[in-house]
């Protein structure tokens, strides 16, 4: 009987991947070979902020225990809406970040409205805190701020645009942010204003008046 000789045909090599090569069947990353960046987030727009908020002075203070020293950071902080409102803070935290954060949150509590026309003030003000004492007049048009220092920082995120200043007393940083503050609020709108005009017409009727008794007598 004869035996069957015929030789069956040997399998195909396969082709053997590298090693060093992570792809999968599909191609890389599985994805049936369609290469490429991973899908990418879309890009969210940074919120606009309300406020301008302006970190005037940081300053490590100590506190003497029984232990020891202890060591703080005081920050002050200027925030204000660039329109007409301003405020400052001052707070104490254990770091930079927590006092910068208590102080923006005191500012905020304390906002006062700042009376301006045309960019500038109506008149001129002048208030004393402490040693500080600050000057602050209304300049024309294309003026500027001729200011410098804290007076500068809060009269730019109030919203005014062209003042004179002049710092005639202590430069303690706090003390002339909290006088530059009351120097604003002193400032009454020009409708508010009591002239010798105004005076003049509030005294006719009562002379008026006066004179209409007299000829009735």
């Amino acid at each position: 009987m004869a035996e069957n000789t015929t030789a069956t045909p040997a399998a195909a090599p396969q082709a053997q991947q590298p090693q060093n090569d992570r792809r999968g069947p599909q191609g890389r990353g599985g994805r049936g070979g369609q290469g490429g960046p991973r899908g990418r987030r879309p890009e969210v727009a940074p919120e606009e902020k309300q406020f301008d908020e302006r970190v005037v002075h940081i300053d490590r203070v100590a506190r003497v225990v029984k232990g020891g020293r202890r060591f703080r950071f005081r920050a002050l902080v200027v925030v204000g809406d660039r329109k007409n409102r301003v405020g400052i803070g001052i707070a104490k935290g254990a770091d930079v970040t927590a006092a910068v954060t208590k102080a923006t949150e005191v500012a905020k509590k304390h906002f006062i409205n700042v009376n301006l026309k045309n960019g500038t003030i109506a008149h001129d003000s002048e208030a004393k805190v402490g040693g500080a004492r600050i000057l602050i007049k209304p300049a024309a048009k294309g003026t500027g701020l001729i200011a410098g220092g804290v007076v500068r920082l809060i009269l730019e995120v109030a919203g005014v645009h062209n003042v004179l200043s002049k710092s005639l007393g202590s430069t303690n940083k706090a003390n002339t942010a909290y006088a530059t503050i009351e120097a604003l609020r002193q400032i009454v709108p020009a409708d508010q204003w009591v002239t010798t005009k105004m005076k003049a017409a509030e005294a006719t009727p009562k002379k008026a008046a006066a004179k209409v008794e007299k000829e009735e007598k």
